[in-house]
């Protein structure tokens, strides 16, 4: 599994595993558990989620998921913006820390920019890390202007990633988003790296996977892996699909495969608002 670094050197899987739109439905509990646990099998030990996710329930089935294996994961979660003051987000944080059965979170990033300041947050963060709850923080949909203001702020300058939404059809950040991060030596952490599945049929996409032997989504998320500094975390809840996720880091695609999808999915010629879902 490729590696990518975080500011301080650490390295986290290239490709993690996402957690949206699980802890939903009772029912699809335990099939999601068995899909992350499965993805940590393969390698695929960062998990990302959040407290808005199912208000608390897709923690919750992280949590299970990583019982007994806390060790082995490099675990992510989010807090919301109406919780990012000072004491808001250590309240945030203890009650995600109950839902997920740790006592830290590998990661702790804020979910997107709400009322509060910034240098109120990342004084939060920095009190949670002090107090050995969180391991590193760092920011969700932010642009390159956010991301500017927060180096402006005491601290800001220990962010270690911002986590945004980024795959082949939404290509907006490559204009200066990216060339930013990787000046500051920030990693970008894509969700929705496929698009949640809606990709069109008849594209590069497919003439790709033909020559490869595999399906669209297989090189969507390798066309992801494949840009520097990247981190996907691509959201699976059964077997099949975590499997054919894994298989996606291993794809090599040629230069004439990046040319065909560059001409059918071309790279920004302009700065574009940062696209969220």
């Amino acid at each position: 599994m490729r590696t990518v670094s975080l500011p301080d050197g650490e390295r986290v899987p290239a490709l993690g595993q996402g957690s949206w739109y699980m802890g939903e439905r009772g029912t699809a509990r335990a099939a999601e558990v068995r899909a992350l646990r499965q993805g940590l099998d393969l390698g695929m030990t960062l998990i990302d989620t959040a407290e808005m996710y199912a208000e608390g329930g897709a923690e919750e089935v992280v949590g299970e998921a990583i019982a007994g294996r806390r060790d082995e994961v490099f675990l992510v979660s989010k807090v919301y913006p109406h919780n990012a003051s000072r004491q808001g987000v250590a309240a945030a944080c203890a009650r995600s820390l109950e839902r997920l059965g740790t006592d830290r979170l590998d990661l702790y990033l804020l979910h997107w920019r709400g009322s509060h300041p910034l240098a109120e947050t990342v004084e939060g963060f920095e009190r949670l890390r002090e107090a050995g709850l969180i391991r590193h923080w760092g920011v969700s949909n932010l642009d390159t202007a956010d991301l500017e203001e927060l180096w402006r702020v005491s601290g800001g300058g220990a962010c270690a990633t911002d986590q945004v939404l980024y795959n082949i059809t939404r290509r907006g950040p490559e204009w200066d988003l990216l060339p930013w991060c990787r000046e500051h030596g920030l990693p970008v952490m894509a969700y929705s790296p496929i698009e949640q599945g809606r990709l069109a049929a008849g594209t590069a996409l497919d003439r790709v996977a033909e020559r490869h032997g595999v399906d669209r989504f297989a090189v969507a998320l390798a066309w992801v892996l494949a840009q520097p500094g990247v981190i996907a975390i691509p959201k699976a809840a059964d077997p099949a699909h975590v499997v054919a996720n894994r298989r996606a880091a291993e794809l090599a695609l040629t230069a004439e495969d990046m040319a065909d999808l560059d001409a059918d999915f071309p790279p920004p010629t302009r700065k574009r608002p940062l696209a969220i879902l």
